[in-house]
């Protein structure tokens, strides 16, 4: 059976050590992660319903695209990866910021990108069970309210993403 190896990283994320992906999560190990926001030509975002399969958050919706970065990958060949794996599209996505592990975050350290990108989306059924395009005020409702059919991770990085919005 495959194993998914990926770096262990100390609080400044730096690599110390790799290790199989459920000796990580199950000791609460620091890793990496990326979170990609795909937009399309209208504004719109793209929510992903994580598939019923996973072992984390089944079936609640999610950025775009998102996964760990392997050992021996970088955050930028992670992002370009796991847009092409979970939704089909190629597009090369514009890093936005990093967050810091914390425990909210299931000790990872995500670097978020975005892309817009109006290609047909080839959703990976193993990744994914649907998916929905919502307006910028539509997904800012319901992180506001705070809706539990959202990951604690896209709600995180939405309110850092609006944050950085209005500095800009």
């Amino acid at each position: 059976m495959y194993q998914e190896y990926l770096a262990v990283v100390d609080a400044h994320d730096q690599i110390i050590d790799q290790r199989p992906r459920g000796e990580i999560h199950a000791n609460g190990l620091r890793h990496r992660a990326v979170h990609i926001l795909v937009f399309n030509s209208r504004g719109w975002l793209f929510l992903q319903k994580r598939s019923m399969q996973k072992d984390l958050n089944k079936g609640l919706w999610d950025t775009s695209a998102a996964g760990h970065v392997d050992a021996g990958e970088s955050y930028d060949a992670c992002a370009v990866r796991e847009l092409a794996e979970e939704l089909g599209v190629t597009a090369i996505p514009d890093f936005l910021f990093k967050l810091d592990a914390t425990p909210e975050l299931g000790m990872e350290f995500i670097q978020v990108y975005s892309c817009v990108s109006d290609e047909p989306l080839v959703l990976a059924s193993d990744e994914i069970d649907a998916g929905l395009w919502l307006s910028l005020d539509e997904i800012s409702a319901r992180v506001a309210e705070n809706n539990i059919y959202l990951t604690e991770s896209f709600r995180l990085v939405w309110r850092h993403f609006l944050a950085q919005q209005t500095l800009t």
